[in-house]
């Protein structure tokens, strides 16, 4: 088990991450974490359960979005897979448009308003826009 992954995953689980240094690209990091020690859906079910537990504790359990969190998943796990590194150092490099937050890479996947609906918010909406 990498040291750094598995202490970046305790810390968020033990909620000792600040609400206000935790940002997209700690997003991104946390998921690639979990991709990086779990099984995937070992993975997601972590990765969701712990974002969900990190809202609820300050209060913002609608900021929490299904669809928006597997999306992002998925796209991370693929993009591993297909890096000839496996290198957190190197991710972000290979892949700026997953850190990109506003017009994020999920608006070539889905239309207007589907990402901000009740619908998306609490299950995984597939994606509805033709690439």
């Amino acid at each position: 088990m990498n040291a750094s992954h598995a202490q970046f995953i305790r810390d968020f689980e033990c909620d000792a991450v600040p609400e206000r240094s935790f940002h997209h690209a700690d997003h991104v990091r946390l998921a690639f974490a979990y991709l990086s020690e779990y099984p995937v859906l070992q993975a997601l079910e972590r990765f969701s359960g712990a974002l969900r537990r990190f809202a609820e504790a300050r209060g913002k359990t609608q900021l929490y979005n299904e669809t928006i969190t597997c999306a992002y998943f998925f796209l991370i796990h693929e993009r591993m897979a297909r890096s000839t590194s496996g290198d957190w150092e190197e991710f972000p490099r290979s892949n700026p448009d997953l850190f990109v937050c506003k017009g994020s890479v999920l608006d070539r996947y889905y239309a207007d308003g589907t990402l901000s609906s009740e619908l998306a918010k609490k299950v995984f909406v597939l994606p509805d826009k033709c690439l």
